[in-house]
């Protein structure tokens, strides 16, 4: 698994209780008290580590290359998933996917970004940067959706969405737009988690909801460090400064009333537990099912366009 910069220590304590472990086996000395203590402190580390972690190293694990992607989530969470394809209009962008499945028995549309975990996965899934068509797709099993009074799910993981010429040529901005627009008319729950990376209008043309959720690790930004580095220093390197003024996290998050709660992750990360993760996930989501299933159409209609409106307020 990849070690990032601040979990050194971690792996340099772990060597040493392997070592004390080869050193009892071969020499037949009772060494389980001095394991025992090291394993004890490195558990007591890691829980201190993590909990106090700065935004720049959750930035890092929300990027970790093994963290769970979408179809991880539905592979552990869902029965019976059917992906349906396409916008309809010629093209499947494979950067977003969706369909229909069961949570726990109850049937839901769920739609998600999508990483890969190689280069060949990251190509076909084009690095979890949607195109307009796959906005589109989106929006399609969104009406879909509301049509036959369908709950929906939409698990976010992006770095936001593709800048390329193909996408700008085939209006990205305003594929965002309506889908902002069409979410917020929607009259059926609709529950967002961002599992990973969040960043810009890449993530919001899937996160118009009743309900946002924000992963332990996980990031919720207008745009990148690294963007607002380079726009406001001039400098990329500066990316830890701007994470920390941009107040990515989920504390900060809650505090402005961006998200409404966040999921708590295994220790290190969910990229150390998938099923752990998906388990604590779909908790999350049957909760908010069981909330938003006493309201009425309009009232989740109204409830969510709310919601958005709301944020942005300050005093100077």
């Amino acid at each position: 698994m990849t070690v990032l910069d601040f979990e050194k220590p971690i792996v340099e304590i772990q060597e040493k209780i392997d070592e004390l472990k080869k050193i009892s086996v071969e020499s037949g000395m009772d060494l389980d008290k001095e394991i025992e203590t090291f394993e004890q402190q490195a558990e007591d580390y890691k829980k201190d580590l993590y909990a106090s972690l700065k935004p720049s190293q959750k930035l890092q694990i929300a990027r970790h290359p093994e963290r769970p992607n979408f179809l991880d989530y539905v592979n552990n969470m869902c029965e019976d998933f059917v992906e349906l394809h396409g916008d309809h209009e010629g093209m499947d962008d494979r950067a977003i996917i969706g369909g229909l499945a069961r949570i726990d028995g109850r049937p839901v549309m769920i739609i998600g970004t999508m990483k890969g975990k190689s280069t060949k996965e990251n190509l076909e899934y084009n690095f979890g940067m949607p195109q307009p068509q796959g906005y589109r797709k989106a929006l399609r099993l969104f009406k879909h959706a509301d049509k036959f009074n369908i709950p929906i799910i939409t698990i976010i993981d992006t770095p936001g969405a593709y800048p390329g010429i193909s996408a700008e040529e085939t209006n990205q901005g305003g594929a965002i737009a309506v889908n902002l627009r069409e979410m917020a008319k929607l009259k059926v729950p609709v529950i967002a988690v961002i599992s990973g990376e969040g960043c810009s209008g890449g993530a919001l043309g899937l996160a118009v909801a009743n309900k946002v959720y924000l992963l332990e690790h996980a990031y919720y930004t207008v745009i990148s460090p690294e963007g607002c580095a380079s726009i406001l220093w001039r400098d990329a390197t500066k990316a830890n400064d701007a994470a920390e003024a941009l107040k990515i996290t989920a504390p900060d998050l809650m505090k402005h009333d961006i998200i409404d709660g966040a999921i708590k992750e295994p220790l290190g990360g969910a990229h150390h537990d998938y099923k752990a993760m998906a388990d604590e996930l779909k908790r999350t989501i049957l909760l908010s099912l069981d909330e938003l299933s006493n309201m009425s159409k309009e009232e989740l209609k109204s409830s969510r366009y709310e919601k958005f409106r709301k944020m942005g307020a300050f005093l100077e």
